[in-house]
């Protein structure tokens, strides 16, 4: 039951993000732009700046059964974007040597070349996988491979997700007896998306990043943890003024199949999952996910990209039991965080989770990054100038 639904629920991956300073958090259950900022009217989304050094995470200190273990890429590594693109999502493996079952019950991600490195994330392969995944690593010289989206190993990999590194991301700690289980011999593989706009997507310079993993033996009550995403469709058309060969949506979608081959066709995959198969242009779009199993739901993740404007996740919309698990309401890009619920939520099989983004296409002719390239009709895909909708839910599934 559990592969199950992690099988089904990481269909896609997080792209696009960079670092930055740290900011104060918004109040309540949200994530974003500043109180100061909102509060003086001040638009964060035309601010963002990628070259900002990252401000290194505090360290908590460990708890009772507890240890760091300290991973690191073996030799740098140059990315240089396939297919005219200017993004690379490189895998790359790293070995942490348990003799032991353990529980992961941190992670603190650390990126070596902050301007280029603009996410990472973090699965856990069992080890009845690992030679698999120390092949893919000889094949391509024995410093990774291309993966975009959520090809690891392939779509019927047990690989777990374990973390997610966006900007400003700290080393999130629950509180509860949970962890993300590892068998002895597993392996990690850092999935690192590599932005190269600056270059053209040529290479430039090299990266060697390195995480830090809190382990633990567990307990006889700890409980497993998931990582499940819910993912929206993107339907964005170009603004009012902007006009170009790529505002038509479907000369769009074909570009990103050129950049992201089987990974560009994830838009129609949404559209069929989420609604009748036909895009409705708009900035806000939606979608709702049956739940099949009880889960109780500790943490959760909103991803967009610059053009973001607000994310939100809700347990049963429009119905009485209607419940907000993470409500951003004026996203900002350089500070996205992983938010512990105050309270876990319990979540029921017939229950209904639903994810709605809101993007702004008008964004692109503030920002840096994005201004100078052609406008066009924005959907789905895994590089800097595509778009996302992604919710994450961290939660234990009741066996």
């Amino acid at each position: 039951m559990l592969a199950a639904v992690c099988a089904s629920a990481l269909m896609m991956t997080i792209a696009a993000c960079s670092s930055s300073p740290s900011k104060p958090a918004s109040t309540g259950n949200t994530t974003g732009t500043s109180t100061t900022a909102a509060a003086a009217g001040v638009d964060e989304h035309a601010g963002h700046d990628h070259s900002w050094p990252a401000t290194p995470a505090p360290t908590a200190p460990l708890r009772t059964g507890e240890r760091f273990e300290n991973l690191a890429m073996a030799r740098p590594y140059t990315p240089q974007a396939p297919d005219g693109g200017t993004d690379e999502y490189r895998c790359l493996v790293l070995d942490p040597h348990l003799s032991k079952a353990q529980f992961l019950t941190g992670t603190q991600f650390s990126p070596g070349n902050v301007p280029i490195v603009h996410h990472a994330i973090v699965f856990a392969i069992p080890p009845e996988e690992a030679a698999a995944a120390r092949a893919k690593d000889a094949a391509s010289g024995g410093n990774g491979w291309t993966c975009f989206g959520s090809d690891v190993l392939g779509p019927d990999s047990k690989q777990a997700w374990v973390d997610t590194w966006t900007p400003n991301a700290t080393e999130a700690l629950l509180q509860q007896d949970v962890g993300f289980p590892l068998k002895p011999g597993s392996l990690l593989v850092l999935q690192i998306h590599y932005n190269l706009l600056a270059t053209g997507g040529r290479a430039g310079s090299s990266d060697q990043s390195g995480v830090r993993l809190r382990l633990t033996d567990g307990t006889a009550a700890t409980q497993p943890l998931i990582t499940t995403g819910l993912s929206a469709p993107i339907e964005l058309p170009c603004a009012a003024g902007e006009s170009g060969p790529l505002c038509d949506r479907a000369a769009a979608v074909a570009d990103v199949v050129k950049r992201f081959g089987n990974e560009g066709v994830s838009e129609d995959k949404l559209l069929r999952k989420c609604g009748n198969g036909s895009p409705v242009p708009g900035n806000t779009q939606h979608c709702d996910y049956p739940i099949p199993v009880p889960m109780t739901v500790y943490a959760t993740l909103g991803h967009m990209h610059l053009l973001g404007r607000s994310i939100k996740i809700e347990l049963n919309p429009g119905t009485p039991k209607a419940q907000t698990l993470l409500d951003v309401p004026n996203f900002d890009f350089d500070y996205q965080r992983f938010t512990p619920l105050a309270t876990p939520v319990q979540v029921k099989p017939g229950d209904v989770v639903r994810v709605t983004c809101t993007h702004d296409a008008t964004l692109r002719r503030q920002l840096p990054q994005l201004k100078t390239l052609p406008p066009r009709y924005v959907v789905w895909g895994d590089g800097t100038s595509d778009e996302m909708c992604l919710g994450l839910l961290t939660a234990t599934v009741k066996k």
